[in-house]
């Protein structure tokens, strides 16, 4: 926590306390942007504030996928259009708008909420697997089986994560596929560039557990 006495305005200590507090975000870097907005219009400010604040009152988790949406189910899912029987489980909701911004991909998404990671305290418990186990026990009187995509992390804990999904969708109607490895080992999606991450989706191939 930050000493907002060092400061000349109590105010603008806790302005800095706040701003620090975002992941990234060190001592300096905070003062030099809270000093920016303390440059700008009082309504630029409000606004600035209100939107934040509107973060943790209008934002809303989907029903179905657990995207952020402005109302109980997201676009996405609403979209008629889409292949609702094609769902890409992934880690945040960064990972969405990243496979959406390739352009290659018309279904519907599963956001878990993170990866198994004992180290991080985060069991499977944690993670919305739960939910998506029921989502594909839906299917079941389905003509068809649902696709479920694994475009987790290439890392051991996204590999976990997949296995562990993996084991409790055994014996339930789905065909299970990961992303084609042309995203290297470790690689996460946010980085990855819309092409190859792209490439990786149109040429995903069936999952196999190490």
């Amino acid at each position: 926590m930050l000493n907002t006495e060092k400061y000349p305005s109590q105010v603008l200590g806790e302005a800095v306390e706040a701003i620090s507090s975002l992941p990234g975000v060190g001592s300096r870097s905070a003062l030099r942007l809270a000093l920016h907005l303390l440059g700008q219009p009082s309504e630029s400010i409000h606004h600035f504030a209100q939107a934040i604040d509107r973060l943790a009152t209008d934002v809303h988790y989907c029903n179905t996928c657990m995207m952020v949406s402005d109302s109980e189910q997201c676009s996405i899912c609403a979209d008629a259009g889409r292949d609702h029987s094609t769902i890409c489980v992934v880690e945040n909701v960064r990972d969405v708008m990243s496979i959406e911004a390739t352009g290659q991909y018309r279904g519907v998404y599963h956001v878990l909420g993170g990866i198994i990671s004992p180290i991080a305290g985060i069991g499977p418990g944690d993670l919305t697997i739960r939910q998506l186990v029921e989502r594909i026990r839906a299917f079941a009187e389905a003509p068809a089986a649902p696709e479920i995509i694994f475009a987790l992390p290439g890392d051991v804990e996204g590999e976990t994560t997949s296995f562990y999904i993996y084991r409790q969708l055994a014996g339930l109607p789905c065909r299970i596929t990961t992303l084609a490895r042309g995203l290297g080992f470790g690689d996460d999606l946010e980085y990855a560039d819309s092409l190859t991450l792209g490439r990786s989706i149109a040429a995903r191939t069936p999952f196999k557990p190490l």
